[in-house]
């Protein structure tokens, strides 16, 4: 086959066709334009053409219907009458000036609010603020009034104050919302001051009745948790509230809210309650002494702490009780001298009373065990441990951690043996009466009765109250 002959043939063709193409592209673009031109030439003629009149304001407005325009009046001359006069009146709408607020910084700036960062200093916030280090120092230097702000933490805030010429005049160091330091700059001196706010002292009362458990029923009575640890550690002397609480028992308080610039704080102290446990009344009364220390007495001035307490130990339930039983790993009858409570391992044990060790080690099937002396009456013992706190030696407090639940010796699970002796002589923990602590002196008996009566007449009528409720 001849491709070259084939080839040139094609070429010419496509060449023809290219030129014919450009030919009909190049007509079409003439009429376009031609026809545009008319219908341009014709708008114009017709704009021009129109008469200026002296109803513009109502053109404007019909106008305005189909678009949105800042609309503006005007008003002709009234001797227009023609064309050429109408031409040299020349409408020129006012310019519409948008104007925005802008904040200028101010001479006499009082003052500025700045909160306390992560790894914050003072001189860090002085720095961010354009303030010379030089204050820094002047005030760090005052020495123990201003050592907070050495030890500046996230979340406190730093007001900083500026007289009339904006210079630097001094700060307030927020340390809470009671406490604040003050330092002021007069005279070419620095000066520190401490600044507490006393709160507003309101009395609030909250009653309840037992239902499904002292927390449950005291939060449904309004009390926050805290409230409810402070009620329960009141008569934690007299009632065993993981064991003696029943259904039915109930429970009335007077106590303190604290209040800061109309807002409540937080709640204060328990000044009075009462809680009936198995139909049995007890009744608590907060009072100060005069050596400023406050507790809580009974209606007759008898001390509610005792000289020891209940239990030492946060524990889920009694394993073992006081008396004879068949013994787990001996597997014969036994008298069991104590009370065993079953806890976690690591659960802290704590000293029921105040007193001295006299033993800290092993102890046959006792395993690790600590015994207490408290004066010439009284003993303790608690066994089976997993280890001993470190700082227990000697003389121990009342409720101080002494060592940790666990499982030495001859047990079968971690929990505490607890053994209370009286000359020697081992006493049911359970069930034990317990020496109370020192009651009120003779000589603040009659002080005592009148600051406490008011409160338990509040008591009575709580009482009264829901009994008429119930009803």
């Amino acid at each position: 086959m001849n491709y070259r002959s084939f080839i040139k043939r094609d070429y010419k063709l496509r060449e023809s066709a290219d030129k014919t193409f450009v030919k009909l592209l190049n007509r079409r673009s003439i009429v376009i334009a031609s026809l545009s031109l008319l219908i341009g030439t014709v708008v114009l003629f017709s704009i021009e053409s129109e008469p200026v009149t002296a109803n513009v304001p109502g053109q404007l407005a019909e106008k305005s219907s189909s678009a949105t325009l800042v609309s503006q009046s005007l008003t002709l001359p009234a001797h227009i009458e023609t064309e050429a006069e109408a031409e040299k009146v020349s409408f020129k709408a006012p310019p519409i000036v948008t104007t925005a607020a802008v904040a200028r910084p101010t001479s006499n700036q009082k003052g500025k609010r700045i909160k306390v960062r992560k790894g914050d200093t003072l001189a860090a916030i002085f720095s961010r603020n354009n303030l010379s280090s030089r204050d820094v120092y002047n005030i760090i230097a005052l020495g123990k009034g201003t050592k907070g702000l050495k030890r500046l933490r996230p979340g406190q805030h730093i007001r900083l104050s500026f007289n009339e010429q904006g210079k630097f005049s001094g700060l307030v160091h927020e340390i809470d919302r009671f406490n604040s330091l003050q330092v002021s700059y007069k005279n070419q001196k620095y000066a520190a001051k401490h600044i507490t706010r006393k709160p507003e002292i309101r009395l609030a009362y909250a009653s309840g009745k037992i239902t499904n458990s002292l927390f449950l029923d005291a939060q449904r009575a309004g009390m926050a948790q805290s409230l409810i640890m402070e009620l329960a550690a009141i008569f934690g002397w007299d009632i065993d509230f993981a064991l003696d609480i029943r259904q039915g028992d109930s429970f009335n308080l007077v106590y303190e809210e604290q209040f800061l610039d109309g807002e409540k704080i937080r709640h204060g102290n328990i000044l009075a309650a009462e809680f009936v446990n198995r139909g049995r009344t007890f009744r608590a009364v907060r009072y100060t002494a005069k050596n400023k220390r406050a507790d809580y007495y009974t209606p007759n001035g008898h001390n509610m702490r005792k000289a020891f307490l209940r239990s030492p130990v946060d524990f889920r339930r009694i394993s073992s009780r006081f008396g004879k039983r068949k013994h787990p790993t001996l597997k014969r009858t036994k008298l069991h001298t104590g009370v065993d409570y079953a806890a976690n391992r690591g659960t802290p044990i704590r000293a029921t009373g105040d007193g001295k060790i006299i033993h800290r080690g092993r102890k046959g099937g006792y395993g690790k065990t600590i015994i207490i002396r408290h004066g010439n009456k009284y003993s303790t013992l608690y066994a089976h441990m997993s280890s001993y706190n470190r700082k227990a030696r000697g003389r121990v407090k009342q409720g101080q951690i002494i060592g940790y639940v666990g499982t030495t010796g001859r047990s079968t699970g971690p929990h505490l043996h607890y053994e209370f002796r009286v000359h020697g002589t081992h006493r049911n923990p359970l069930t034990v009466k317990l020496p109370s602590a020192a009651s009120i002196d003779k000589r603040y008996k009659k002080d005592f009765f009148d600051k406490t009566r008011g409160l338990l007449a509040q008591l009575d009528g709580l009482r009264r109250t829901n009994i008429a409720l119930a009803e």
